[in-house]
């Protein structure tokens, strides 16, 4: 292991601090590996950031800070070519929040929603919730790729908004330009808003892939989208409840907003202090961990398609793998690891009982622990 990637072997006890990926299985010899957050101490300029804060000792109501709104513009431009203004950014609490604030902004109460299967189970409970009618568009295997499969969807008439996710939870594909242009037609054909969660988009492991936001295609594609960013899972501050929608048109914008009002409220202030650090300090950092990351894939897709019965394809981003459990001769795969000590989030959670998600954002030594139990696990069957 290279001596700057070092940081993100350093083993931190999370099982006293409150973790709900620790505390589920807390006494128990079974290797958290479910939630989608990572083992890996936050960057110092982050740590840094919020000591100043705690330090000055007072926790009073804020708002964003116009350093942090200039520097999402920027961040937007730099990295995804998408030339954003400051007054289309509304700040959120949470990237979930988003979701559902989405759907009730977009649908009426007989409107229905469109999202892709498998997909984060939080996409079906924010249609559910709110009683809206759901219309699942299967994610196919094409060339070894995770894709919407646009063209084996049924669109009811009465369908609204479509909730997107780039890049792919579960999968870990990366939509191309020409992806994105497809499902750009679609929206259009049906005359549906799109909202995409691009929470990942900073994640990217194939060095070939490229982001790009969905509502950077054109001005058509602005005007229909809601876009959800933040920098919970890039920079493990997921607990502290900072997230971002982007929404270029005024009156999306406004129907989001009057939904949300007296409801949902802006980031704490620490979620302020966080972020801006986050994103103005903390690029070197992002850079080593990807390549963690990267040798943790490329270990990952040599040792899973190795162990009979399971199938591992390609993760072009995020740091969870969707492992394809489904000719393992066991009648429920999350079970069966999870009795040999590894616990996955099950496939049935998004619709696939057959398939596990393993996130594999932790040290070497847990990913070695964890595929030395599957592998033993799975020759016990013979």
């Amino acid at each position: 292991m290279s001596e700057d990637l070092h940081l993100f072997d350093q083993h931190i006890d999370r099982t006293r601090s409150n973790s709900i990926k620790w505390k589920k299985y807390q006494g128990r010899d079974i290797l958290p590996m479910w939630v989608a957050d990572s083992d890996f101490k936050v960057p110092d300029a982050i740590s840094g950031a919020l000591h100043r804060h705690v330090d000055h000792g007072i926790f009073g109501y804020g708002s964003a800070p116009a350093s942090l709104t200039e520097l999402i513009v920027e961040r937007m431009a730099e990295r995804y070519h998408w030339h954003i203004k400051p007054e289309w950014i509304v700040y959120l609490p949470g990237l979930v929040s988003g979701l559902n604030l989405a759907v009730r902004a977009c649908t009426d109460s007989h409107e229905g929603v469109i999202t892709p299967a498998p997909i984060y189970p939080k996409f079906v409970t924010a249609a559910k919730f709110a009683q809206r009618p759901l219309t699942l568009s299967p994610v196919k295997l094409q060339h070894e790729r995770w894709l919407t499969d646009l063209e084996a969807t049924e669109v009811p008439d009465d369908s609204k908004l479509m909730l997107f996710c780039n890049p792919l939870n579960p999968g870990g594909t990366v939509y191309t330009r020409s992806e994105l242009n497809t499902l750009h037609r679609f929206a259009k054909k049906h005359d549906l808003i799109v909202c995409s969660d691009e929470v990942h988009c900073d994640l990217i492991l194939d060095e070939e892939a490229h982001h790009i936001p969905f509502a950077s295609l054109d001005e058509d594609a602005a005007q229909r989208s809601i876009t959800l960013i933040a920098p919970s899972k890039t920079f493990n501050i997921a607990g502290l409840g900072a997230a971002m929608a982007i929404i270029p048109s005024f009156e999306l914008r406004r129907r989001f907003n009057r939904v949300r009002a007296g409801i949902v409220p802006d980031m704490n202030v620490l979620a302020y202090t966080a972020a801006e650090a986050a994103y103005r300090d903390c690029q070197p950092w992002l850079t080593q961990q990807l390549n963690y990351l990267r040798q943790h894939r490329d270990r990952l897709m040599k040792e899973i398609n190795a162990m009979p019965g399971l199938k591992l394809h390609p993760i072009e981003a995020t740091y969870l793998a969707w492992i394809d459990a489904s000719e393992l001769p066991v009648e429920n795969p999350h079970a069966f690891f999870e009795a040999a000590g590894v616990g996955f989030s099950p496939g049935a959670d998004f619709g696939h009982p057959g398939f596990i998600r393993m996130n594999f954002a932790c040290t070497t030594d847990t990913l070695t622990l964890a595929i030395d139990r599957m592998r033993h696990a799975i020759e016990s069957i013979g």
